[in-house]
């Protein structure tokens, strides 16, 4: 294993933010590699230590000679977003300095090429270079995997449309609940510039069934402990395994994958229609019925009429749900995914 440095300069001087970077050696050229990456979103750790459980695995499979593809590992992606702190609460999810999300924007290029990003003293501010370094990072890798986690939700995959249901396999592997099949623009997340250079050129599907690039979203933000973190680390060796970059014939063939799965068209976002405390009857991974009720608002504690029930709009599964008990009026608390298509689909992202 090779261990390097990566050293982002700050916008001011005196300033720099520096992350580790781990790469695993493969053996036979023509192998496929493999780039995994977790806490983009700063504060979203259940990959982080998903990464570091996986970590003694790999040395091992190193050891032993079993590595065959390139493997370049990156356990904490956003040292920026990690230094992010206001009155005391930690501030990871969009950059203070520019107001954007760590995970929009990225640059998309028409062909894998890093020599077509810009040098880092032509990058406007430091987010900026953060996500430019990254893309670099992981240019040229065939399996791009994305770690990040809802506010509570089931363990599940957001995957291109152009790569589903090839990418089904992938899905088993790890053992992923539900898989939300992405298929209009996302104002540059880091899963649609990894796959946007190999679109561009018109792959046939053999090319495209090479490619596994997804968002792996690892349940919930305080879902972060030792027994989900072995579970996700064997996880995502399975699908390493499963897709020929680690040789390990001790590890199982999944299987089909039998989660849900469909559009993000089919993912129905339940608002409050008031502000207050909440009170849920629902949990993610439940299947619910139209006009079941999801939860209570109080909002004005202590009178009668003090609080508003909302049931559900249609029938669907619990994909997640808001974390925070206090919520503002017409704030998502709930996504519901459908068989059909949502009365109220939106195109682009699942969060903002």
């Amino acid at each position: 294993m090779e261990k390097s440095i990566e050293t982002i300069a700050g916008d001011t001087e005196g300033v720099s933010y520096t992350f580790p970077v781990y790469r695993f050696a493969g053996i036979p050229a023509g192998a496929p590699s493999a780039y995994l990456q977790a806490a983009l979103h700063a504060g979203e750790q259940p990959g982080t230590v998903a990464i570091h459980a996986l970590m003694p695995k790999l040395r091992a499979a190193e050891a032993q000679g079993r590595i065959r593809g390139n493997i370049t590992i990156v356990p904490a992606a956003n040292p920026i977003g990690r230094a992010q702190y206001l009155f005391g609460d930690h501030q990871g999810r969009y950059h203070l300095g520019t107001c954007v999300n760590f995970n929009r924007e990225f640059p998309k290029l028409e062909t894998p090429d890093p020599a077509l990003l810009p040098p880092d003293d032509g990058i406007a501010t430091v987010d900026r270079q953060l996500k430019v370094r990254l893309l670099k990072l992981s240019l040229g890798h065939d399996i791009v995997l994305d770690l990040h986690c809802d506010d509570e939700g089931v363990p599940y995959f957001c995957v291109p449309a152009k790569l589903w249901p090839a990418m089904s396999d992938c899905a088993a592997a790890f053992g992923a609940e539900a898989v939300i099949i992405c298929e209009a623009p996302s104002n540059g997340e880091f899963d649609e510039a990894s796959i946007h250079p190999y679109l561009a050129s018109t792959p046939s599907a053999e090319q495209l069934a090479r490619r596994v690039i997804t968002t792996v979203e690892l349940r919930g933000i305080l879902d972060v402990h030792y027994g989900y973190a072995e579970k996700d680390a064997a996880g995502l060796y399975r699908l390493l395994v499963a897709r020929g970059v680690i040789e390990d014939r001790t590890v199982e063939p999944s299987g089909a994958f039998e989660g849900v799965a469909a559009p993000t068209g089919h993912v129905e976002r339940v608002k409050t229609p008031k502000g207050g405390a909440l009170l849920y009857d629902i949990k993610p991974g439940d299947r619910i019925a139209a006009g079941q009720r999801i939860a209570t608002v109080v909002h004005t504690a202590g009178e009668d009429g003090g609080g508003v029930e909302i049931f559900a709009p249609q029938a669907g599964y619990v994909l997640t749900r808001r974390a925070r008990r206090i919520v503002r009026a017409n704030e998502d608390i709930v996504k519901l995914v459908d068989e059909r298509l949502s009365a109220n689909a939106k195109p682009g992202s699942l969060e903002e």
